[in-house]
């Protein structure tokens, strides 16, 4: 069955947060953190999975705060990333990670930061090493960045996420 690949309409808000519910094992954390940045205006770009017409998925990106030399300059944070659990492993949360990123690649973002796990996230270019470049509270081994273009030109400096990220652990 074929899976569709879209910006969310306000139809899907509460699909939305419903499939990141079930997707984190009932947690609500993640659901609500998409919720928080989409009422501060902070979510750049939220996509929708669908299959035969119901959402199996769900990924956000959202803008964060670079502290450069310069003066702050906008980045983008992926979280969350969310598949339903009978359509996991089947490449729906790749797929939708691909894409956001060609969308973003396409609006000339410069940096993308994620906080996961870098077996799953080195597969779509993101780094660790990069990530060093990038200080937070989330500042680790989980903390990874990928550059979008040119990497001399990218920005560089502490971060600042949107204050919603204080919802997830």
């Amino acid at each position: 069955m074929t899976v569709e690949i879209g910006l969310e309409t306000p139809d899907d808000v509460e699909l939305i947060h419903r499939t990141n519910t079930v997707a984190f094992d009932g947690r609500t954390e993640e659901a609500d953190l998409v919720d928080e940045l989409r009422e501060a205006g902070d979510l750049l770009l939220s996509l929708v999975a669908r299959r035969d017409g119901e959402v199996i998925g769900h990924v956000a990106f959202s803008r964060l705060l670079i502290d450069t030399a310069s003066g702050p300059v906008g980045g983008v944070a992926l979280a969350p990333v969310g598949v339903l659990p009978g359509c996991q492993d089947e490449g729906v949360g790749s797929d939708l990670i691909r894409k956001g990123l060609a969308m973003l690649a396409d609006r000339e973002e410069q940096v993308v930061l994620v906080v996961g796990n870098p077996a799953y996230y080195d597969r779509f270019g993101f780094s660790s090493a990069v990530g060093k470049r990038y200080p937070s509270r989330h500042s680790g081994p989980h903390l990874m960045a990928l550059v979008l273009g040119d990497p001399t030109t990218a920005p560089i400096g502490p971060v600042r996420y949107p204050e919603a990220f204080g919802l997830v652990n």
